[in-house]
């Protein structure tokens, strides 16, 4: 019978020991990629998220446009967080991860989302946009576990993230959710405003993968435990979807599961790049497709996405 990772840390205390490891880390806060370095008990000044001690949530639901495996027939219970630690230019998202809307909330708020959620049929708790809050995260699981949660954790993430975030997370997140947003760092540093993504993006998700292994699901073809990769095609392959596709199959899996997602469209400030100012062509998402085949990737998700209407 499947157990979520969380209650093995539980029962042996390490759970508790992560959460305080998480909130010393905040002191000169180093639990992204940016490294920001910042005292987030003082103030929010030099930080990319700013966030302080607190996340902000701006809703939390059943979700039933996520990939098959999460969805199910219960739905992912996502808890959506405000701010964001990467800057994207074209981001669909941009009221919360760019303005912050939302609500500042205690880890004992987001505990009670999470039993409800639970409570409603979801099969899983999803934390999207995850990365500048790991801390209130580990301390909100601590709480919901020892109430009773039960469900598996997916960690819905930019992708920029941290070895020292994925340390504390290792053996409390069930299913990583990355995105590979960019195979070249210097578009990356265009579009999203952040240093060496790739290399970063990459390392991250090897580490992951070393966590939790290829998507496991159940009988059900519910996901139990794994690795998920997420990756938004761009006109003229401006995140270079090869190079992304190539990198899965010889240096983490063939057999990793992969959304190419085609629900790109020119949003927040891409209209102020001629080339981000239109949706992708149906060859361009052929041709990704051909690409992840030829490379041996035969576990695209093909669930209708969102928000996705190709230029015929």
């Amino acid at each position: 019978m499947f157990e979520p990772a969380y209650l093995r840390l539980l029962r042996t205390g390490e759970l508790a020991e992560r959460v305080r490891a998480a909130y010393q880390r905040l002191h000169a806060c180093d639990l992204c990629a940016n490294q920001c370095r910042v005292n987030r008990y003082e103030t929010i000044e030099g930080t990319v998220c700013r966030t302080g001690v607190r996340a902000v949530v701006a809703s939390f639901h059943p979700h039933f446009g996520e990939e098959a495996p999460l969805v199910g027939y219960g739905g992912s219970g996502t808890i959506f967080f405000s701010w964001c630690n990467l800057r994207c230019q074209y981001c669909q998202n941009y009221e919360i991860s760019q303005f912050g809307e939302g609500t500042e909330v205690e880890p004992e708020e987001i505990a009670a989302m999470m039993l409800r959620l639970q409570e409603t049929g979801c099969h899983n708790i999803n934390f999207v946009s995850p990365s500048h809050v790991v801390a209130p995260i580990l301390a909100a699981t601590l709480i919901a576990a020892q109430a009773g949660l039960r469900v598996p954790l997916v960690y819905n993430t930019g992708g920029y993230d941290s070895l020292a975030a994925l340390q504390l997370l290792d053996g409390v997140i069930d299913i990583y959710m990355p995105d590979m947003k960019y195979a070249d760092a210097t578009l990356a540093r265009k579009y999203s405003k952040i240093r060496d993504y790739p290399s970063v993006n990459r390392a991250a998700v090897k580490e992951m993968h070393r966590q939790v292994g290829d998507l496991q699901l159940d009988a059900r073809g519910i996901a139990q435990r794994g690795l998920l990769i997420r990756h938004l095609i761009l006109p003229d392959d401006l995140a270079g979807t090869r190079e992304v596709l190539r990198f899965l199959a010889e240096e983490i899996s063939r057999n990793t599961y992969i959304n190419l997602m085609t629900q790109y469209r020119p949003c927040y400030r891409a209209a102020t790049f001629p080339e981000l100012n239109r949706r992708i062509t149906r060859e361009e998402f052929a041709r990704a497709v051909q690409w992840a085949e030829e490379l041996g990737l035969h576990r695209l998700d093909e669930r209708p996405q969102r928000g996705a209407r190709l230029i015929v």
